[in-house]
């Protein structure tokens, strides 16, 4: 194993599953439809607190949602229940149209899936869809009233988890940005005092969607796991991963996002300096609490972009030191 996907393994906390448990990637029907029957979820809203996904299906959902550059891209996931677990074993792309805002699963897709399933039982992988995933390019991991429309319209093959990847805060932090969810029934109303102790950075256009929704679903706790079953294919994945990232530097590669990322910054900064001079002119209303709140989500959304520029400029300071100069150190050599 290469030095740079060891530390990508660590990065992520991938634990290596021993071969007595690659029983993580077999699948008994009989066990699955025993769990259909009795289906758990539907006397408990929040049976389901884990998700375990592979390293090779992490890793293909993450090229994919590269690939898709500012656009939004979709696939699904296969595997199977374990308790209150989702185990995710594989990942595969759809046929989709996404914008920069949504994307849609269309006739074409669904027809997609189908045949791929299909295909999969005839060559002996019996795994079920588990879930569906698709990216959120550069505004954070959450479910926007569109996620939740359509998580739930998946309630008729119940239980259905969604995953959600940003893939430049991937680029920009070099660890993966990955969100589980699963939303509450219709008629569900979740006790009051529960809140996501992880902040996340939500650029102003996003903030009314992500508020308007969050109380219709939770997270799930994600960890990471890899096996001798998936070893070298895992490898072959990452040749073609690494090439990508070496090749490219995530200041450049990501500027769009940094841009967008600092002009958000500063509207912040516009609105929080607004709000304190408006509770500043009210006297004692809003409190001192209430301007500390506001000074501490711009100082952290501040420090979390100035520890990505850095990490991007030490990035780029490394490849430079490595790499200049190979060439004519080696047209040197020859002429020698």
């Amino acid at each position: 194993m290469s030095a740079t996907q060891k530390a990508w393994e660590i990065e992520n906390a991938i634990k290596l599953v021993d071969p007595y448990r690659d029983a993580l990637y077999s699948y008994d029907p009989e066990e699955q439809k025993a769990i259909q029957n009795d289906q758990p979820w539907r006397k408990d809203p929040h049976h389901f607190k884990n998700v375990r996904i592979s390293a090779v299906a992490l890793l293909k959902m993450v090229m994919h949602a590269r690939s898709g550059g500012s656009l939004e891209v979709m696939g699904l996931m296969q595997g199977k229940i374990f308790g209150d677990t989702f185990i995710v074993s594989d990942a595969f792309r759809l046929p989709v149209e996404g914008t920069e805002t949504r994307v849609n699963a269309s006739d074409e897709a669904n027809e997609y899936v189908i045949q791929y399933l299909q295909s999969c039982r005839e060559n002996g992988r019996a795994d079920n869809a588990v879930g569906w995933y698709h990216s959120h390019p550069g505004y954070g991991c959450w479910l926007s009233g569109i996620d939740v429309a359509t998580q739930m319209a998946q309630q008729f093959q119940d239980p259905f988890l969604a995953v959600v990847i940003d893939p430049d805060r991937t680029i920009s932090a070099g660890k993966v940005e990955i969100g589980a969810f699963r939303t509450y029934p219709k008629d569900y109303k979740p006790p009051g005092g529960q809140e996501d102790d992880d902040y996340q950075t939500i650029p102003l256009a996003k903030i009314e969607d992500f508020g308007a929704h969050a109380s219709q679903y939770y997270s799930l706790e994600i960890s990471h796991y890899k096996s001798t079953l998936d070893a070298h294919l895992l490898e072959l994945l990452w040749n073609k991963y690494w090439v990508s990232t070496l090749s490219q530097s995530p200041l450049f590669t990501n500027r769009e996002y940094s841009s967008k990322q600092m002009l958000d910054l500063s509207q912040k900064i516009r609105n929080a300096e607004k709000s304190i001079q408006s509770s500043s002119r009210g006297g004692h209303m809003g409190g001192r609490g209430s301007k500390d709140n506001h000074m501490e989500k711009v100082v952290r959304d501040s420090n979390k972009i100035a520890g990505e520029e850095i990490t991007g400029l030490m990035a780029g300071d490394i490849k430079a030191k490595l790499f200049d100069g190979v060439g004519a150190a080696a047209r040197s050599e020859t002429a020698a």
